[in-house]
């Protein structure tokens, strides 16, 4: 199907909106406008965001407060060990006036589904989720069903250190396109939410800004943004050196990395570096709107050995050691 044409007046109008999704938010949420645009991202290009941090740095009300904001349906689904898979997508319940069985959807059928704690529910729950992701539909008895459109699953979870956490498989964290790092706010942050939970009178009102039909124009302004042959070809770079670093020069780094990122990471490079360079109101990609992005691409595709748990080396560290030698062609 062919793109639609892009009114540069309205596609204008979007991006200012953009930004005024991310300070509605603030009205509630201090120190999180970084969580705010990687969410922002997953929704425009049909991607799924995995969060990761501590407990009580905001994740959950970030979350629910973009839901607000972008004036979708919305459903939290605290993930416990003793949840079962029909609890997530539904199941058949006999009716017994009718006689029959009658298909009970189960909260995954809205637009942005938070699933939070995701690693403290076991493997077939994890997968039931997971499944849904990929494929946007359900199946319930014998039927399958569509989900609803937009669809996003933000993920939250607790470092896998922790006790009662059941981690997630490499196969499917590959699944999210994104998996953000939340960390603690700074003093000047942490001192204005302590003094905003002290005030009682404090009520924010976060303001809709989006509609349905505004993120279907997004997503199809997005995917007009023009990504040139060089681009294209730095990004294939930059994912073939997590998988043979030491052509790159990355000899250090090579003794770390047990294995290199999936294909899934290309495609998903080249998406969310379309939607960095239109929130910077361009209709191009640049290098720089790849390098902002390919943190969060490629930390959770990176699997490393135990060599580097030894000597301290992260994901994070290998990745920065990548974008600082590989360099775009000319």
């Amino acid at each position: 199907m062919e793109a639609q044409p892009i009114d540069k007046d309205l596609q204008k109008e979007h991006q200012e909106k953009i930004s005024h999704v991310v300070s509605e938010v603030g009205k509630v949420v201090i120190g999180q406008d970084f969580m705010v645009t990687r969410l922002l991202v997953g929704l425009f290009t049909q991607g799924h965001i995995l969060l990761e941090g501590v407990p009580g740095i905001a994740k959950t009300l970030t979350v629910n407060t973009l839901a607000d904001v972008l004036h979708l349906d919305f459903q939290r689904l605290q993930f416990t060990p003793d949840l079962l898979p029909s609890d997530l997508v539904g199941t058949m319940i006999y009716n017994q006036q009718k006689a029959e069985f009658e298909v009970k959807k189960g909260p995954i059928f809205a637009n942005l589904i938070l699933a939070d704690e995701i690693n403290r529910s076991p493997a077939k729950v994890q997968s039931a989720l997971l499944e849904a992701m990929q494929e946007k539909t359900v199946s319930i008895g014998e039927t399958t069903y569509q989900l609803d459109r937009p669809f996003l699953v933000m993920a939250t979870q607790n470092p896998i250190d922790q006790e009662g956490t059941y981690p997630l498989p490499e196969a499917q964290v590959d699944r999210f396109m994104l998996k953000v790092h939340v960390g603690y706010l700074d003093k000047e942050g942490e001192l204005e939410v302590m003094r905003r939970i002290a005030d009682l009178s404090f009520s924010p009102d976060p303001k809709p800004v989006l509609s349905k039909e505004d993120i279907f124009s997004i997503r199809n302004e997005i995917n007009q943004v023009a990504v040139s042959e060089s681009i294209e070809k730095y990004i294939i770079e930059l994912v073939f050196a997590t998988r043979n670093p030491r052509e790159y020069k990355l000899d250090h780094e090579a003794q770390y990395i047990q294995f290199g990122a999936s294909p899934r990471a290309s495609i998903n490079l080249n998406l969310a570096s379309k939607a960095i360079a239109f929130f910077n109101q361009r209709d191009y990609v640049l290098p720089e709107d790849v390098k902002e992005i390919a943190m969060d691409v490629l930390n959770h595709r990176i699997l490393l050995n135990y060599e580097a748990e030894a000597d301290g080396v992260s994901t994070h560290d290998i990745i920065g050691s990548i974008l600082s030698k590989v360099q775009i062609s000319k």
